[in-house]
C-alpha cells in the first residue's frame, strides 16, 4: 500500500511564496473521459499520450457502448490546475485498459487522493478500477460522467451498485465542461480536506 501524503508535507517554494503541490490521480475505466476531463480543466496545454487505435487493440480493448473511439491513452494525461494562491492541483490520468495497471503503482506513490470517473451504462468496469485505488489507500471522489442521451441516474442505486461507503462523495459531471469539471474536482479536495483534519 502506498501512503498518501498530508497537504503540508507537498509544501514548496515557487516565486518567494510557499505553495502546497497536491498530486491528484484522475482514474476509471477504459473510454469513460478522463482525457476529456483533465483537458477541460487543465490551466496548460496538457499533456496527452494519446495514440491512434490499431486493429490490434481490437481484440484486447472492449469497444461496446463507445463506437468511435479511434485514440486511447497509452501512458498517462497531464495537468494543472491553480487553485489558489496557495494551492496548485497536479492531475495525473491513468490509462484505463488493464494492461497498463502496472503503472498504477508509480502514479499512486505521493497522491492525496483520486477522482475516479464512471460511466453509468458500464458501472461493472469501474470495479477493478475503485479496487486498485482502495489497494493504494487513496481517498476518493466518483465523478458520473455524463454521456449524451443517457438517462439521469438515482445515485442511490448508483452507490449500492458500486458498493461505496456512506461518506464516499458522488457527483455527476460533464468531463466536457470546464465548470462542470471544476465542481467535481473541488468535490473531491474539500472531501481530501475534511478527511485529513
Amino acid at each position: 500500500m502506498v501512503s498518501a501524503p498530508s497537504l503540508d508535507e507537498q509544501a514548496y517554494v515557487r516565486g518567494g511564496e510557499t505553495q502546497t503541490a497536491v498530486k491528484i490521480l484522475v482514474v476509471g475505466h477504459f473510454a469513460v473521459g478522463k482525457t476529456t476531463f483533465i483537458g477541460s480543466i487543465s490551466e496548460i496545454e496538457p499533456l496527452s499520450t494519446e495514440e491512434t487505435m490499431t486493429q490490434a487493440a481490437e481484440s484486447v480493448d472492449d469497444l461496446k457502448g463507445v463506437q468511435g473511439k479511434t485514440t486511447t491513452t497509452v501512458a498517462m494525461d497531464f495537468g494543472r490546475l491553480t487553485i489558489s494562491d496557495r494551492v496548485v492541483l497536479y492531475l495525473f490520468g491513468t490509462p484505463g485498459q488493464q494492461r497498463f495497471v502496472q503503472m498504477w503503482e508509480d502514479m499512486a506513490r505521493g497522491a492525496l487522493g483520486a477522482l475516479v470517473l464512471v460511466d453509468p451504462e458500464r458501472l461493472a468496469d469501474s470495479f477493478p478500477v475503485i479496487d486498485l485505488i482502495e489497494h493504494y489507500g487513496l481517498d476518493y471522489a466518483i465523478a458520473v460522467n455524463h454521456f449524451d442521451g443517457a438517462p439521469p441516474r438515482d445515485e442511490r442505486a448508483l452507490r449500492e451498485a458500486l458498493d461505496l461507503l456512506d461518506d464516499t462523495p458522488v457527483v455527476t459531471c460533464d468531463a466536457r465542461d470546464e465548470r462542470s469539471s471544476a465542481a467535481a474536482l473541488t468535490t473531491l479536495v474539500r472531501y481530501l480536506l475534511d478527511r485529513s483534519r
